[in-house]
């Protein structure tokens, strides 16, 4: 089976494609030679994984997913949410966010936070949703030099190290997006066209 993963983000692709069965083919956006930016305009992650997900099909015709992922830190309001990737303003820009999200939070005491992940897949004309948490905490400073995004600064529930800190395997079965990918992909096992 081929199935588009609508993300730019290579960093996402390989983390993903380690966690698909070898009877999945996984495309990149390049693959199918799409270089169109879909803009996330949702107020929710879901909404703006099917954003994606719609687009993808209707202009190109594949059977794809695409995902959303926002950092909800608790004594923030759940901010940064759905603009996770932009929290520091346009362009996107990772270290930059981190070093805003340090200084909202100061020296709040309160640092319960989670990942969470939004997947939309479109397959043969039907439409499914799957969510990953990952609970945890933001650390007072960067850890590690693995992983992307905020994981210098996220410590999950039960452990000791960042995701920054943890290989990829590691956090591929903890983290929020491997936990929807799972979903995922456990749905695609059983799935009968």
């Amino acid at each position: 089976m081929k199935l588009v993963f609508a993300t730019n983000n290579l960093n996402k692709l390989a983390e993903v494609q380690k966690m698909l069965p070898e009877s999945i083919q996984l495309l990149s956006l390049k693959d199918i030679n799409c270089f169109d930016e879909v803009d996330e305009t949702e107020l929710t992650l879901e909404g703006n994984a099917q954003l994606k997900a719609n687009y993808i099909t209707n202009k190109f015709g594949y059977n794809c997913f695409a995902d959303d992922t926002g950092l909800e830190v608790d004594s923030l309001d759940g901010k940064p949410g759905v603009y996770s990737a932009r929290f520091a303003g346009e362009p996107a820009n990772s270290e930059k966010n981190m070093q805003k999200l340090l200084v909202d939070i100061g020296n709040k005491t309160n640092r319960k936070a989670q990942f969470r992940t939004a997947v939309c897949l479109n397959l043969n004309e039907h439409q499914y949703l799957f969510e990953g948490i990952c609970k945890g905490e933001i650390l007072t400073k960067k850890q590690g030099e693995k992983g992307f995004g905020y994981d210098p600064i996220f410590k999950p529930d039960g452990y000791t190290t960042s995701f920054a800190e943890m290989s990829s395997e590691e956090k591929n079965t903890i983290s929020h997006r491997g936990i929807a990918i799972q979903k995922l992909v456990a749905f695609l096992s059983k799935y009968k066209s």
